[in-house]
């Protein structure tokens, strides 16, 4: 048995968004690894898919279908796996959403939808679970999903990347915080590069050109992305080290914050790459 089987089998995990993409990729990792898995997500079908595939593996599900967005439904997410199942081992706040478009054209119900989930979800997934985790005493992580984009801008998914912003300084403020407790809890910020997964697929009554820079994501990930397993095995064998930094491209991590670093200490105009440049041509309508 490796060592990150070794930290997690016989552990509950608590993931959610897992029913698509990094969540669902992440499930399945977790299952392999011996663990029971509460799958959290919105979408009962793809729970029920889920539910399916992670049986087969042979590991216990708790499939919950419920909107992160709502501050209450994780808190009751919580009371459920606790009397099913008792202390949790791994938390993986994952659920995210992506929006394009300019922030004047982002109606104000996919705005807060949008902040709701990739921050609020974030967010209320640690103050529901974590007392427990602490109180316990017991070896625990929680991994918060940040991104690439957490340390960069781009214009046309301003409203995802400030929530990615959001979530990195919020896991480094819990990071600290958890540390002054004493409590064996780990927390780590997961850093996805290119992935692999859904995230680009639903265009949710978006204008011609949100459509269009949506198409050209989703073709640019196709041809250059990670493959969803690997990545998803990187993440836990990280959260398992109790790294903070949980990339699952480090080279592209570094990258990014070297340019963020550099942007914030000469205090420079935002300014698009080349690259950035040339993928805004490409989604012209």
């Amino acid at each position: 048995m490796g060592a990150t089987a070794k930290t997690f089998s016989g552990g509950v995990a608590v993931i959610t968004g897992a029913g698509a993409g990094i969540g669902a990729g992440l499930a399945r990792q977790a299952a392999r690894l011996g663990m029971k898995v509460a799958a959290l997500d919105i979408s009962a079908d793809r729970l029920s898919t889920l539910s399916t595939e992670l049986r087969a593996l042979g590991a216990e599900v708790l499939p919950i279908v419920t909107d992160v967005g709502v501050a209450a439904n994780l808190d009751a997410a919580a009371e459920q796996v606790h009397a099913t199942w008792g202390d949790v081992r791994l938390l993986i706040n994952n659920a995210g959403i992506e929006t394009i478009g300019n922030s004047w054209e982002i109606p104000a119900a996919r705005w807060e939808q949008t902040l709701n989930v990739n921050l609020h979800g974030v967010i209320h997934g640690v103050r529901a679970f974590a007392p427990r985790m602490l109180a316990s005493g017991k070896p625990g992580f929680i991994a918060n999903l940040a991104s690439i984009g957490a340390f960069g801008a781009m214009p046309m998914q301003t409203a995802y990347i400030l929530t990615k912003h959001a979530v990195q300084s919020f896991s480094e403020c819990l990071y600290l915080e958890i540390e002054l407790t004493g409590k064996p809890v780990r927390v780590s910020t997961i850093v996805p590069g290119l992935v692999r997964s859904e995230i680009f697929a639903d265009t949710s009554g978006e204008s011609a050109h949100a459509r269009a820079h949506r198409k050209a994501m989703r073709e640019m990930m196709a041809a250059y992305g990670m493959d969803l397993d690997e990545a998803c095995t990187i993440i836990l064998d990280q959260v398992a080290a109790g790294e903070f930094w949980v990339s699952t491209q480090p080279d592209m991590t570094r990258d990014m914050i070297a340019g963020r670093t550099a942007f914030l200490s000469t205090q420079s105009r935002p300014a698009l790459t080349p690259q950035t440049k040339a993928l805004l041509a490409s989604s012209d309508p």
